[in-house]
């Protein structure tokens, strides 16, 4: 049976059976019109009152191309365009979205504590640069192991690139991805596979181009709290009602129309809203109230201000982006402490143990970077499945001066340590495209303005990072990619020929019963020896020193196996606040999460040159341990990892 999804909104174009609805809200103009470009018509709008202008036509039709014209004047295109082919300055076109047939009616979507999460950039994960080119690569994703893809903002920007967090239009897909039916067969495409598709949005600011609202609509904006971008979007003030409708409509359209799994909502700290509920708690509880109710759909957030109460059961959302474990784990493979690494560098262990054991590093202490301001609440009681981990991001790549990844910058044993924390942590994982094979390709910052815009962007990049030493000469800072280049952008893509061998080896075959697999899933106190070299799954010990594409493929895959078969059947078992951590010698840590069972997971590392020796493991073999890692010597080797499962005395 075939399926039709359609989100109803106040705003934008509506096919109906007599035509078509249209809907403006334009407060701060006294006329608006309809303008049908291809029929080279001018219909006049009524005045529906409260600022509202609206007209029904059967003149108008799935495909046809409009603007409206404010005040006999400015054409602008539609704030809720469902697609806009000639870019943000160009016509909307009315969708239909009826025209898509959706056939993945049986898809309910998955659990939390299943998430893996794979980000990508839609123009640069593959030569194409489009919807249909990532369905292409769907199987390689399977068969990594992740269970869900997370899409950078994909809404309408200026140009033909960017990064997507300067979205003009967020209801239309960019066209240089392709059409809204190709994102839905997308959706689609990996739903039938078990993947997930998570889309990350942006509602703290428009972009600096293509926003026509000033215009029409300034009531959009507030002078009262401002913004790294400017005026903040009105979330509290007079005539907000309507300015937050759009927002929420806006989440329940990507997840009801286009079928999504959930949203990624970028920098939240940038919203200013002092009323109850706020704008993330109410659209929250519309997203619970609507298709949170018949399937799996889950709200992540990214907020520098470590707000754990938007975690907990009320807050609505799943989880965080948990950008202190990102910088305790930097700080420790490279030794960096610019900027926000500062608060790190004092005592980095402390922060990634703290993290590993109680979710956020900084919960209520004062930040040197931020002026010693207080950040954060108290998060310890939350599930270990609140926090989203990562070594790498778009923003902890591409926010470089030079996009330079981990595998650049890091030596490849403390890397891999650092993966082997990660991977296996209860903290639910999140890649960046090519990681899992090593790239080693840079991902800069790049957009596609024009005239005054673009020479302002390029110029405000590489003068942020005069106050770096490297950086402080104006030929130093000439190196720093030009961001509005077009080689900036084709130098980001994906090469996937570099690892096009290792990708046509066949998936690593399921782990045999008894080694995390089979009935053993279930009993929490199996013995489990599993360490990569031991199952000699294409690694060996010269992966410790320069590893390759395929070696890098093997060990993700490999550890990605074992958390599934391993890790998730018992993530529900943890027990929120009960988690421990301390410090073994200068680079030692010991965690340890206890289980409902009684028993206990646990995890023995070495981030350091120096080995640390005796230590008392566990009396029992490691559900995993770092290669050229053997227990019984009772020592942790430079750069190792050691995790244990099961009861005994840790």
């Amino acid at each position: 049976m075939n399926v039709q999804r359609r989100h109803r909104m106040p705003f934008g174009a509506e096919v109906l059976a007599q035509g078509v609805r249209f809907r403006l809200w334009a407060p701060a103009s006294k006329r608006v019109d309809l303008c049908l470009e291809d029929r080279e018509l001018i219909l006049p709008m009524a005045p529906l009152g409260d600022g509202w202008f609206g007209l029904v036509t059967p003149e108008a039709k799935p495909g046809s191309p409009y603007r409206y014209r404010i005040d006999n004047g400015l054409q602008v295109p539609d704030p809720a365009s469902r697609y806009n082919p000639a870019d943000v300055h160009g016509p909307s076109l009315v969708i239909d979205p009826a025209d898509f047939e959706w056939k993945d009616q049986g898809w309910s979507g998955r659990p939390w504590s299943e998430a893996v999460i794979y980000e990508l950039h839609v123009g640069t994960f593959t030569p194409a640069g489009t919807f249909a080119g990532i369905k292409d690569r769907l199987d390689h994703l399977v068969d990594l192991g992740v269970t869900a893809i997370e899409l950078m903002p994909v809404a309408d920007f200026p140009g033909a690139r960017n990064w997507g967090y300067d979205g003009a239009l967020p209801f239309a897909p960019d066209s240089c991805y392709g059409h809204p039916e190709d994102f839905k067969d997308l959706v689609q495409g990996a739903h039938q596979k078990g993947l997930m598709v998570f889309l990350d949005v942006v509602y703290n600011h428009f972009g600096p181009e293509g926003n026509y609202l000033h215009a029409y609509a300034p009531q959009f904006f507030s002078e009262r709290h401002q913004t790294p971008w400017g005026a903040a979007i009105n979330f509290d003030g007079p005539d907000s009602r309507v300015v937050r409708d759009f927002f929420i409509h806006n989440a329940l359209y990507w997840l009801e129309e286009f079928h999504l799994d959930g949203l990624r909502l970028d920098a939240v700290h940038a919203i200013a809203d002092d009323s109850r509920p706020d704008i993330l708690e109410e659209l929250a509880a519309a997203v619970q109230a609507g298709p949170g109710r018949e399937r799996h759909v889950h709200l992540v957030i990214e907020n520098d201000h470590n707000a754990a109460h938007y975690l907990k059961p009320r807050g609505g959302f799943e989880a965080q982006w948990n950008d202190d474990i990102h910088h305790a784990l930097h700080v420790l493979l490279t030794g960096e402490h610019d900027g926000y690494y500062r608060d790190y560098a004092e005592a980095p262990l402390k922060h990634l143990g703290r993290c590993l054991a109680e979710g956020f590093a900084y919960q209520g202490e004062p930040s040197p970077y931020r002026g010693g301001r207080q950040r954060g609440e108290p998060s310890r009681d939350l599930p270990a499945t609140r926090f989203v981990s990562f070594l790498q991001n778009h923003d902890q790549v591409g926010n470089r001066a030079l996009g330079k990844r981990l595998a650049e910058i890091a030596p490849p044993e403390r890397l891999r340590a650092a993966v082997e924390i990660l991977m296996l942590s209860p903290s639910l994982p999140l890649l960046f495209m090519g990681e899992e094979w090593g790239a080693t390709q840079r991902f800069p910052f790049f957009c596609d303005f024009q005239g005054e815009l673009r020479q302002a962007v390029t110029e405000g990049r590489r003068q942020e990072f005069a106050r770096f030493d490297r950086f402080r000469g104006p030929k130093a800072r000439e190196a720093i990619h030009d961001a509005c280049a077009e080689a900036t952008f084709l130098s980001a893509k994906l090469r996937w020929e570099d690892v096009e061998g290792a990708l046509n080896k066949s998936a690593l075959p399921p782990l045999p019963p008894g080694e995390g697999g089979g009935e053993g899933v279930n009993s929490m106190t199996y013995p489990l020896t599993l360490t990569l070299s031991q199952r000699e799954r294409g690694l060996n010990q010269s992966f410790l020193k320069d590893p390759g594409y395929q070696e890098w493929l093997s060990f993700y895959r490999e550890l990605l196996r074992l958390r599934r078969e391993a890790l998730i059947p018992r993530l529900a078992n943890l027990r929120p606040g009960g988690a421990t951590y301390s410090l073994i010698a200068p680079s030692g840590l010991h965690v340890r999460w206890p289980l409902t069972d009684g028993s206990h997971y646990e995890l023995f590392a070495n981030l350091g040159d120096t080995p640390i020796g005796p230590i008392e493991f566990p009396a029992r073999s490691p559900l995993y341990a770092s290669p050229g890692l053997n227990v019984a010597n009772a020592a942790l080797p430079p750069w190792t990892v050691a995790w244990f499962l099961g009861s005994g005395v840790g």
